[in-house]
């Protein structure tokens, strides 16, 4: 029997776990079959296995996940040889659902030790991967307001109004966006600080129904050529009522949306986070080559 090195091990394993990751097509999540990471994780016997299994549905449970949005019990036909078939019992299993096996599995094991890893960095992978996705429809969405609100800050200035005016217009179109409630009430509300923008605490929809309303005050303040602060007032009022009650429409209450994370938090946390499992993947590397 040939002799692997370190690396050759690594890359087996890995390729091993990959290659039994399986799609589900309705859904398009990634998942893994119990009867499969059993043999991966070096149990001969299911019913070894199945006492790490119930243990991570335990752990899942105490995390208090859904154990059915991770562990989906199963049936499946197999080949007995001879044209034959019998059905037998198996588990859809989560990315999440395999990092608990592996964390409730015999520590000696050296395919379980690599599964701890494998799931954890994966799994960390996938969230991060999630808030970048997260991040990046906010900072869009925001930027995408910051030039609506420019924009209108222009016109108001072209048309007579100045910086305090400004202020006022967007915080009456707060308060008809927002149920009554000022712009600073609504930093009140999420207790945030005065000297930030109200935007960098709020949800993308949120965001996206300020941006809405300010865009169509500003089509109609250059289309309608409105001067002044009071009609130009008006037209931005009316218009984040109009958003207000066509999100109304379906249910949702604009100011009873649960602030966002601090974007600039939020910024923070992915770049750190992507710069860590970048200095995590080049040391692995290094200690490999060692």
């Amino acid at each position: 029997m040939v002799s692997m090195s370190t690396d050759e091990q690594i890359a087996l394993l890995q390729r091993n776990f990959d290659d039994v990751a399986r799609q589900d097509g309705m859904s398009g999540v990634e998942f893994w079959y119990a009867r499969d990471l059993q043999s991966l994780l070096g149990y001969v016997r299911w019913e070894n296995f199945s006492v790490a299994l119930e243990r991570a549905k335990t752990a899942c449970k105490n995390a208090s996940g859904r154990i059915e949005d991770h562990f989906r019990d199963v049936t499946k036909m197999v080949d007995l040889g001879s044209g034959a078939k019998r059905e037998i019992a198996d588990v859809m299993l989560t990315r999440y659902a395999c990092y608990l096996i592996a964390q409730n599995g015999d520590p000696r094991k050296e395919q379980i030790a690599f599964a701890q890893s494998y799931f954890a960095v994966q799994t960390r992978r996938q969230e991060l991967i999630r808030d970048r996705m997260n991040l990046l429809a906010r900072l869009d969405a925001r930027e995408r307001l910051k030039e609506a609100e420019k924009r209108l800050s222009q016109n108001i200035y072209e048309r007579g109004v100045d910086d305090d005016g400004f202020a006022r217009i967007r915080s009456k179109g707060d308060a008809a966006l927002f149920g009554g409630n000022t712009t600073a009430e609504m930093k009140n509300k999420f207790g945030m600080p005065e000297n930030r923008p109200l935007a960098d605490f709020l949800p993308t929809l949120t965001i996206a129904a300020k941006n809405l309303a300010t865009e169509i005050t500003n089509h109609n303040v250059e289309a309608n050529d409105l001067r002044g602060e009071s009609p130009i007032t008006r037209e931005h009022v009316q218009n984040n009522l109009g958003v207000r009650e066509m999100l109304n429409a379906r249910g949702i209450i604009p100011e009873n949306l649960p602030p966002a994370e601090d974007i600039k938090k939020l910024e923070r946390r992915v770049r750190t986070e992507e710069k860590r499992l970048a200095q995590n993947s080049k040391l692995q590397r290094n200690e490999d080559n060692l």
